[in-house]
């Protein structure tokens, strides 16, 4: 798998700082601030001091961001994909997972099989999400309120909430977007308020998701951060060994391609009170009699006070936003209350809402199975033509490598001119050096599609071809 390399970057983070009572008496800045407030400012801030324990080592010094040098290493890549036509493209959804391609009248455009859209089980064209969008809105005669959650909500956010508890058996809390979802997360969990007071030292998996890599600065704010080799058990048990509370972010299914060691993580779990942070973004809905997911499904029926696992609302789920499943009636009132997006943003729009409740219907149907069985078979036929690092996954994402950026945006553009469109993938997405195409296959898709796109990948990537016994075949 394509591993992003380590860089030596700057720090340029936001400051999550809160002042404390002591701090405006210190600076005078509150002039009816008397001794006696003070002493007592004093002795909140040594309480406060004595309920978070910091993490053994203190606060990281490692630097995280680097924009910069991420803008120059790949703005030629960038450029060139956008110059092939492979990147910002526009399109109109027609059947199945065809769509028409470009603007203008839908006569004069070329009909493409998508192969980059991240809805597994094909729900996103779906009758009933459709429709439960429409019904909101027009319940409503609204789309969007201009307030936060904490304030005043859609009536058909309960229900939504409430019918996503029960099929996932945890306390759910929907937001616009997992990155939103993720964004109000991380600073609590850095903070010790999920851990009985004593911040954990957070590690994250190298490969894990931008939506949880950009939040390393305002956790390291808060404690000590660590990030380790993709799903590399040895090195989080050392670190689990060394520290009293560990914390580790991961994703459940990677968008690269490949997931988390669930059943060994869940070990250190059960050895080490190891906190699992959680993105199945893109495992939700594929498995699961209610599709809770490639993590959810592989926990006990109650999640517990060490595990958080955010989810989307689109992707395999097939309407729009995010979701945290949270385990305990404590967080979710932390959550409800601290959390960025949720006190200080606004909830998902209504028509994500009501497609995520005509979702909800799907989930609660014979046909959800239905689909992840036809997701199963359209895999396999990809997997019998072509060979990549995730042959025989029963997860949708292939990586198709090819090496040089040049090579990889020519093949995905030659794929697209003969009707399918595709991921062409590079640096900072993955390594410099490691570019390739992701294929993401659903249940929508053809067989004969699938069919017909391995071909065309095997004449301009003839490494990958399989043969009848399955074998690689290299030329």
């Amino acid at each position: 798998m394509c591993k992003v390399p380590a860089l030596k970057i700057r720090q340029g983070c936001f400051s999550g700082y809160v002042e404390s009572p002591l701090d405006f008496a210190r600076r005078g800045t509150v002039p009816y601030f008397s001794s006696l407030e003070r002493t007592l400012a004093e002795g909140m801030e040594s309480e406060m001091r004595q309920q978070i324990v910091p993490p053994e080592g203190g606060r990281s010094k490692d630097h995280f961001r680097n924009t910069a040098y991420v803008i120059n290493k790949s703005r030629s890549f960038f450029d060139a994909a956008h110059t092939a036509g492979l990147m910002a493209v526009q399109g109109r959804s027609t059947t199945g997972r065809a769509f028409a391609l470009g603007t203008g009248p839908l006569d004069d455009r070329r009909e493409i099989i998508d192969f980059v859209r991240c809805s597994y089980l094909g729900l996103d064209n779906h009758p009933l999400i459709v429709a439960g969008a429409i019904e909101a809105i027009e319940a409503h005669r609204s789309l969007h309120w201009s307030c936060a959650r904490t304030r005043l909500n859609f009536d058909y956010l309960a229900p939504l909430e409430a019918n996503l508890s029960e099929m996932f058996r945890a306390r759910v809390i929907a937001f616009s977007t997992v990155m939103l979802a993720n964004l109000g997360a991380m600073p609590i969990l850095a903070s010790g308020m999920l851990t009985e007071g004593t911040k954990p030292v957070v590690v994250f998996d190298r490969n894990a998701h931008l939506s949880l890599a950009y939040h390393k600065p305002v956790v390291a704010d808060e404690t000590r951060v660590e990030t380790i080799a993709h799903n590399d058990i040895d090195a989080l048990e050392g670190l689990c060994r060394k520290h009293p509370v560990v914390a580790y972010v991961c994703d459940g299914v990677y968008s690269m391609g490949g997931n988390a060691p669930i059943k060994e993580l869940r070990e250190l779990q059960e050895r080490y009170k190891l906190f699992l942070y959680i993105d199945d973004a893109h495992g939700i809905s594929l498995f699961g009699r209610h599709g809770e997911g490639f993590a959810r499904t592989q926990f006990p029926e109650a999640l517990g006070d060490r595990t958080i696992i955010a989810a989307s609302l689109a992707k395999g789920f097939g309407a729009s936003g995010g979701m945290l499943m949270l385990g305990t009636g404590e967080q979710e009132a932390l959550f409800r209350r601290y959390s960025i997006p949720y006190a200080f943003s606004v909830a998902p729009n209504l028509a994500a809402v009501g497609a995520a409740l005509g979702s909800c219907k799907i989930h609660r149907s014979a046909e959800l199975g239905e689909r992840q069985k036809k997701l199963g078979q359209r895999i396999k036929v990809f997997d019998d033509r072509v060979a990549t690092d995730e042959q025989g996954s029963s997860l949708p994402i292939r990586m198709v490598s090819i090496g040089s950026e040049s090579k990889a945006i020519a093949v995905a553009r030659e794929l697209l001119d003969a009707g399918f469109y595709t991921s062409v993938i590079f640096f900072p997405t993955v390594a410099q050096g490691n570019a390739g195409v992701r294929v993401c296959i659903t249940a929508d898709h053809e067989v004969g599609d699938i069919e017909r796109l391995c071909d065309c990948i095997l004449d301009r990537v003839p490494n990958a071809i399989v043969d009848k016994a399955g074998r690689t075949v290299t030329q």
